[in-house]
């Protein structure tokens, strides 16, 4: 029997090193994630509402079209995906449904986060989050929704820009009680601050590094020298492929043409590859070619 996607995770997070996740938003980038040799994949929920749904990072994506999404990508992958599932999209009953369906969708692990709905994204301003007890009772009840006890619930506060250091390192202490795996501060704002939360923090901590965003760019390595656990990379791939696409339309519209653009270009058979055309054409070789009596 394959091993579950949530053991692997399970058993990165005993083993040495730093766990490096890219944000995927859709199969494409996941493939080309895994093309590269990460070992994991993040499922961004910034780039599921941008680029598959078409709204900002404010709370507009259902848990429907996430799910959806998480499905999607951990289909198309042999990794383990870590699947953003914002505040859990409701109360005590819906926080239940949603790590069910996520379990269902074959994801490793999920984070859900104490903002207050509607959330916005972590690195905006005038966020606002629910009282600790609210959010203990939330963890709880993921915990006790889980059918696969190597399935990883992430707890993320956004409490540092809100309401400062002091209530941010008890609600971590808190929310580790309440049966966090991992913890994730969101918003980090120095690498002094960083280095003071994982020498505070007890569980495997995540660090959310985000281009253009509230927290410092620090490198994988040094996160872990700080005594972090794991690091996503939400936005790389969003934001970079926003900027070429959009030099690409305006090369197009300008000379009508692409073709001195090529060079910048995959070709179409790595564009398939990176989804996986080799094993999918020597699948149907294996099966396809055999006459009606098995020969």
């Amino acid at each position: 029997m394959m091993e579950r996607a949530s053991s692997r995770l399970r058993q990165m997070l005993r083993e040495p090193g730093i766990i490096m996740a890219p944000g995927a938003y859709d199969c494409l980038t996941a493939g080309i994630i895994r093309q590269a040799g990460f070992p994991a994949v993040y499922m961004t929920g910034a780039g599921t509402s941008v680029a598959r749904l078409g709204y900002p990072d404010l709370a507009l994506a259902t848990m429907t079209e996430m799910v959806a999404n998480a499905a999607d990508i951990a289909a198309a992958v042999d990794l383990p995906v870590i699947a953003d599932a914002d505040t859990g999209y409701g109360g005590i009953l819906n926080i239940q449904r949603t790590i069910r369906q996520y379990q269902r969708a074959g994801v490793a692990a999920v984070h859900i986060e104490d903002q207050e709905f509607p959330k916005r994204c972590g690195h905006l301003d005038n966020k606002r989050v629910i009282p600790t007890g609210e959010m203990v009772g939330k963890i709880q009840a993921a915990v006790a929704a889980r059918t696969d006890d190597d399935f990883v619930l992430i707890v993320r506060t956004d409490a540092l820009a809100v309401t400062g250091w002091d209530d941010t390192m008890r609600r971590c202490e808190a929310y580790t009680r309440a049966g966090a795996d991992v913890l994730f501060v969101e918003a980090l704002r120095s690498p002094e601050e960083a280095e003071r939360a994982a020498a505070a923090l007890e569980l495997p901590l995540l660090y959310n590094f985000v281009e253009t965003g509230k927290s410092p760019l620090i490198p994988a390595g040094e996160l872990e020298r700080l005594g972090f656990k794991l690091v996503i990379f939400p936005a790389s791939a969003l934001l970079t492929v926003s900027r070429a696409v959009a030099h690409l339309m305006g090369e197009l519209m300008r000379e009508g043409t692409t073709a001195h653009l090529v060079e910048d270009m995959v070709s179409l058979q790595d564009c398939f590859e990176s989804v996986g055309l080799s094993a999918m054409l020597a699948q149907d070789s294996r099966y396809g070619g055999q006459n009606g009596d098995g020969r």
